[in-house]
């Protein structure tokens, strides 16, 4: 299903709601279109261009930073679905230090692995099993929340609104 982000009045990213959720905000006046993706929808009455990114009329304020949670579908976002020991395709979630070792479930401890480099590692240090990571973990970039509640990519036309930092 199409999705589209939606901008606070100060052009902030806030979330990313269905195109149909978008649609509802713009024709209730709560938004106005700032991007179109191309495809139109019709009802009865009215023919409408679909919103890619719409941006609230009213500032709403937000009480804390959002921050991307720590769960399997971001760290496999993170790392690309592929196995930061082999580069192939990721099936598990590996705590670099293991958690017997004293390793926390924290974001620079945390990589996506394979089954085959998992079970070799076990609960041991990638040094300890003759692994070597192909990219050392880190937390995600400032916006990364909006690839997590968009699935799998971000639209183009939504990444002059994303700073990264």
């Amino acid at each position: 299903m199409a999705r589209a982000l939606v901008l606070n009045a100060s052009y902030e990213p806030l979330s990313v709601v269905t195109t149909r959720r978008a649609i509802v905000l713009v024709m209730r006046d709560r938004a106005e279109v700032v991007e179109t993706n191309g495809r139109v929808w019709h009802s009865e009455h009215i023919t409408m261009s679909s919103p890619s990114v719409v941006r609230l009329r009213h500032y709403v304020k937000i009480p804390r930073a959002r921050r991307v949670p720590l769960n399997r579908k971001a760290i496999f976002l993170r790392d690309n679905h592929s196995c930061q020991y082999c580069s192939r395709p990721a099936e598990n979630v590996d705590h670099v230090v293991p958690r017997s070792q004293g390793g926390e479930h924290r974001w620079d401890n945390v990589v996506a692995s394979c089954r085959r480099c998992n079970s070799k590692k076990g609960g041991r240090t990638p040094v300890q099993a003759g692994l070597q990571l192909i990219r050392a973990p880190r937390p995600p970039r400032r916006n990364s929340w909006v690839l997590v509640q968009s699935g799998t990519r971000v639209d183009p036309a939504w990444e002059q609104y994303l700073v990264v930092g």
